[in-house]
């Protein structure tokens, strides 16, 4: 009785805490629903969090006849006898909460229990116990008022136990965009899961920031398709003011529904336009319709000034259209060129390209093609009478002047 009082006030303080914070964030304007801190939580019927952190390790008692079957709240399941403990199996963080049908408001896996005399469980799962939560009271009239207590113990099987569990369940939080994901892949959700901002994203820290020389980063956003036109455009606000030039861009950022199938893209485009010792903060905000919006924070360190970069892209683009002016022009004249010296001045050939005669002409100059020169006969012709003018001079003479012959330049 002692430890249940003190567990209550325990359960009040940690309530009495998360709604000062609740209300002191929701003063500043930077509320975000935030995934618990524990696994101990559901989203019950309506979409809302209920979470149940402040009840981990709570004991509930059933007693029977040969045995106790003890419940520990998102803990486990343990079968008590003069025998010894069989454990029924630990408690699921991952989808082990989930929100029930019918009279049962929430339902509880519990798994990799005991293996002896259940190695042909399911997936080799061992002993399991599935506890099934009643917001309230036993519908046979036990447990009325106090912590909540077990209503009655079935088992399938000597590997299988079924509990109902009545208690007073915690108040529902925000309502929750199941299913919607914002990560930094396609296919990841490392800033937003299932509608609920991740740890490290629901407020501003600074070992999350990022470095100085990344200008812009892109988020990929999904929803399941069917509730996916619901999302609005998103907004954002920087702390501090000034300092921080933030522009979003891409298909996220006008607002397009996002599906499973193809997600959308945000593009954050920041660029420091000072210097700054602490990094700034960027909030962005989600809307969702008929639920609560969807907010991350974003932090980005400023070691030095970056330049827009604006100038030198639309320099680029400039550049480009012309030479894609210059090119397609280029490409006109010399196809008109050519067809006109086929057909007008009757030229075939590589001659018939525009400016083969200017490149003829240039490279007949280069290569001296345009000086005087002798022919290979007389240059022989003079070696031999030069021999001869040893013996008979006056032949010599006239020889040298009968066959000394020049062509001009071409």
């Amino acid at each position: 009785m002692r430890s249940e009082g003190c567990h209550l006030k325990a359960s009040l303080l940690d309530y009495l805490l998360i709604l000062v914070t609740a209300v002191v964030l929701q003063g500043l304007g930077t509320v975000a629903v935030a995934v618990p801190r524990s696994k101990c939580y559901a989203l019950d019927n309506s979409s809302r969090i209920v979470d149940f952190s402040s009840w981990i390790g709570l004991p509930f008692e059933y007693e029977d006849k040969d045995s106790d079957l003890v419940v520990r709240f998102c803990k486990d399941v343990e079968r008590r006898s003069q025998m010894g403990y069989v454990d029924f199996g630990r408690f699921d963080g991952f989808n082990g909460f989930v929100a029930g049908s019918g009279h049962v408001d929430f339902v509880q896996g519990f798994y990799n229990g005991d293996l002896l005399k259940c190695e042909d469980s399911y997936d080799k799962r061992g002993r399991t116990a599935q506890v099934n939560i009643i917001c309230g009271n036993c519908s046979n009239g036990q447990c009325k008022g106090g912590f909540g207590c077990i209503c009655r113990v079935t088992y399938e099987s000597s590997c299988r136990a079924f509990v109902e569990l009545a208690i007073p369940c915690e108040k529902p939080g925000p309502r929750v965009f199941k299913g919607f994901t914002v990560g930094f892949n396609p296919r990841s959700s490392e800033i937003v899961y299932n509608g609920m901002t991740q740890i490290g994203f629901e407020m501003s820290h600074h070992e999350f920031s990022f470095r100085t020389e990344q200008i812009n980063v892109a988020l990929y956003i999904s929803a399941i398709a069917s509730v996916s036109t619901l999302v609005r455009k998103p907004s954002f606000k920087v702390s501090p003011e000034k300092g921080l030039n933030v522009k979003l861009l891409g298909s996220g950022a006008t607002g397009s529904p996002p599906t499973t199938l193809s997600p959308t893209v945000l593009i954050v485009d920041w660029r420091c336009e000072k210097a700054h010792s602490m990094p700034f903060e960027v909030n962005i905000t989600i809307p969702i319709e008929g639920y609560e919006p969807v907010q991350f924070f974003l932090t980005k360190m400023c070691e030095y000034r970056q330049d827009q970069g604006g100038d030198s892209a639309r320099g680029w683009a400039t550049f480009g259209v012309i030479s894609c002016i210059f090119i397609v022009a280029s490409t006109l004249f010399c196809c008109g060129g050519f067809i006109y010296k086929k057909r007008v001045e009757r030229v075939h050939g590589i001659d018939a390209l525009p400016g083969m005669t200017i490149l003829s002409a240039c490279l007949e100059t280069v290569s001296g093609a345009g000086q005087s020169y002798s022919r290979a006969e007389d240059l022989n012709g003079g070696f031999t009478n030069e021999a001869s003018w040893e013996h008979h001079p006056a032949a010599a003479q006239g020889t040298r002047t009968t066959s000394e012959r020049k062509y001009g330049s071409i």
